[in-house]
């Protein structure tokens, strides 16, 4: 049967940006989502996909290219997953960072108030503070992590050439919703060196000794996963995950590394034999240095382990934490709980202002961390504890530890258990700081509490440019009975 041809739509304007940062354009007043372009861009269309009250499609041509475009700086822009607005002036992803932050929130602020002062109602004035723009734009990462594989992501120039490309093994990103194809990097722009050299120094070795790349379909193939952390103290971490324990090749990769990159203050490798590439539930072989690195905010130290949880842009993580504890308004007397508490970054960061400080976390090997990040720091008046969070946080809990004048939450971008929040409900600390790297399920969870609380303050935090990510924090006031 003939496949029937999807209708093309010609010379329609780019309206905007949508859900996940994608390209939004609308024909007949019918929302179609877009696979590339800037706003501004006029482009021809092709419908890719129908769907009930929209469409997709994809960009056919170009007519007219956005006076607002800027020149992408990286060689793999458009191919690789990452990065995808860099053809966007940093100042126009900042306006929409800030939009989508007031859309996920849109059922509780008034859509005819100025952003700077929305309201819910005239009696609960909500402050929306302007974006903090990131320090820096480029090499801004702490932590990536690249992948091996014997299955190269072809361009589309590359399949049309009708050439025989012999070289398919890679070390690099998955191309984008492709779990066997790796695009293999040259440049990246996320962290800063000595990364590239040291990643592209390991392919060049793999390919001239002929060491295997991992090849997922038939999970085969020695090399799998290449970490890399950076401090800003200068030091470096390296993980190398193989898929099998082949000392003699173990042995030659780790002391290439370590010949050639001397200023590697944690150079470790790992034995991955499973179908999936975490590793933070396989053992760690620390190869030589230490088996972590020190990564300072302010004046205060924290040890990074190869499982542990940092936020990855830690200049911005900086800004954000003032945040947190500004926001919290905390006088040296106040009893915190710090939910979702990794390893106790904010708890540490606010526990000099505070009496008392008990932090929350379901990793238990991210607790111990938390610990020594107070030992560390000589901070004596915190208290960690792990377990699931809706098990841990019950009335028991509560009446053995003290009820929280504050509480810090930082959850995962799923937001909060149904059961979490029916026990801060019962709890009912006077203020909640919130902080989320999705507002969408930020703003559901705090529609839940919104019974109890009144939305104060928000303060939106770029910690990924070139990307829609965009931290939210929120400042959340108990009601009083008269309310």
């Amino acid at each position: 049967m003939r496949r029937k041809t999807q209708p093309v739509f010609e010379q329609i304007p780019i309206a905007g940006l949508g859900s996940k940062g994608k390209p939004i354009a609308y024909v007949d007043d019918r929302l179609v989502t877009l696979d590339r372009g800037v706003p501004g861009d006029v482009v021809d269309l092709q419908v890719i996909r129908k769907r009930k009250t929209s469409l997709d499609a994809r960009v056919i041509r170009i007519h007219h290219l956005s006076p607002r475009r800027v020149e992408p700086f990286c060689q793999h822009f458009g191919a690789c997953g990452g990065c995808k607005w860099q053809d966007i002036p940093y100042t126009d992803q900042l306006i929409y960072k800030q939009k989508s932050v007031w859309n996920a929130f849109d059922r509780f602020l008034s859509t005819n108030s100025a952003i700077e002062s929305a309201a819910i109602d005239p009696a609960e004035p909500v402050k929306v503070r302007p974006i903090l723009a990131a320090p820096s734009t480029q090499f801004y990462r702490n932590k990536l992590e690249f992948t091996f594989s014997n299955r190269r992501w072809l361009s589309q120039a590359e399949i049309e050439s009708g050439e025989r490309f012999d070289r398919q093994n890679a070390l690099g990103f998955h191309a984008p919703g492709m779990f066997d194809k790796v695009l293999d990097i040259e440049t990246c722009y996320l962290q800063p060196e000595p990364s590239n050299a040291i990643r592209q120094s390991l392919r060049a070795f793999a390919r001239h000794h002929s060491i295997s790349f991992y090849d997922p379909k038939t999970h085969t193939g020695l090399l799998r996963t290449l970490m890399i952390r950076t401090a800003s103290t200068g030091e470096t971490m390296v993980v190398v995950a193989f898929q099998q324990d082949d000392r003699p090749i173990i042995e030659a990769v780790m002391q290439h590394l370590a010949n050639t990159f001397p200023q590697i203050t944690s150079l470790i490798y790992t034995i991955n034999p499973k179908f999936n590439d975490a590793l933070y539930d396989l053992e760690m072989t620390t190869w030589r240095g230490q088996a972590f690195i020190t990564e300072t905010l302010g004046d205060l130290q924290f040890r990074i382990g190869p499982k542990s949880f940092f936020q990855t842009n830690t200049a911005q993580a900086l800004t954000l934490y003032q945040q947190v504890a500004t926001l919290a308004g905390l006088t040296g007397t106040e009893t915190v709980y710090d939910l979702y508490t990794g390893t106790g970054t904010i708890a540490n960061f606010v526990a000099r202002q505070a009496q008392r400080v008990i932090g929350i976390e379901c990793i238990a090997e991210a607790i111990e961390d938390a610990k020594e990040n107070s030992w560390l720091n000589g901070i004596g008046n915190t208290q960690f504890f792990a377990g699931d969070m809706k098990a841990v946080l019950t009335p028991d809990f509560v009446a053995q530890m003290g009820a929280p004048d504050v509480l810090i939450t930082d959850p995962p971008r799923a937001g909060m258990h149904p059961d979490v929040i029916e026990s801060i409900l019962t709890i009912q600390p006077p203020r909640i700081v919130y902080v989320s790297c999705n507002p969408k399920t930020q703003a559901q969870d705090i529609e839940a509490l919104y019974s109890h609380y009144r939305l104060v303050i928000m303060q939106p935090v770029d910690m990924f440019p070139q990307t829609y990510h965009v931290e939210n924090i929120v400042l959340l006031e108990r009601r009083s009975p008269t309310d």
